[in-house]
């Protein structure tokens, strides 16, 4: 309900609506967001903490074709905290951290395709992963799959990733 709510609003939005625009460009790839946000469904919907809704709407450009997505958004920070630059960025942030962790689960290390399915082996296998990334990310890895093959040859340095004044 709250979705079809939403998406009503930005299909004939209010005059005066908060709306800012972020473009980018990635090799041959450009990319363009716009981002609305309203409080207008606040009192409408029957959501506990609601403060603003928005519309994402990510255009980008690849080899000449053009593709279009719309995310719909709700979040509780009041537009004092956070108005639709903000909001913008902190959107930005949140997907980076998605990427930075479950690419590499899901490609380097494959989780999906794992067979361990028994007990409590698989909740261990994803905390065994998530120590892996830490480790090399406090070592200073930004690739992850580089740092598996290099300490795969060397098990030594993956010893002191764990016990720093071993070996």
């Amino acid at each position: 309900m709250l979705y079809k709510g939403i998406a009503l609003l930005f299909q004939k939005p209010p005059a005066g609506l908060e709306t800012t625009r972020q473009r980018d460009y990635h090799g041959d790839r450009q990319e363009v967001r716009q981002l609305r946000v309203s409080a207008d469904l606040n009192e409408w919907a029957d959501w506990p903490y609601l403060a603003q809704v928005g519309e994402l709407i990510h255009t980008w450009k690849r080899k000449g074709e053009t593709h279009r997505e719309v995310s719909y958004l709700i979040t509780s920070l009041p537009r004092q905290e956070a108005g639709p630059r903000r909001l913008l960025k902190l959107i930005r942030g949140h997907w980076g951290i998605e990427n930075r962790l479950h690419w590499v689960r899901d490609v380097t290390f494959d989780e999906d395709r794992c067979q361990i399915r028994s007990e409590a082996a698989p909740q261990v296998m994803a905390a065994l992963r998530n120590l892996v990334i830490g480790l090399f990310r406090l070592a200073g890895a930004s690739n992850i799959a580089a740092a598996l093959r290099a300490h795969a040859w060397e098990p030594v340095c993956a010893l002191r990733l764990v016990a720093p004044d071993s070996g």
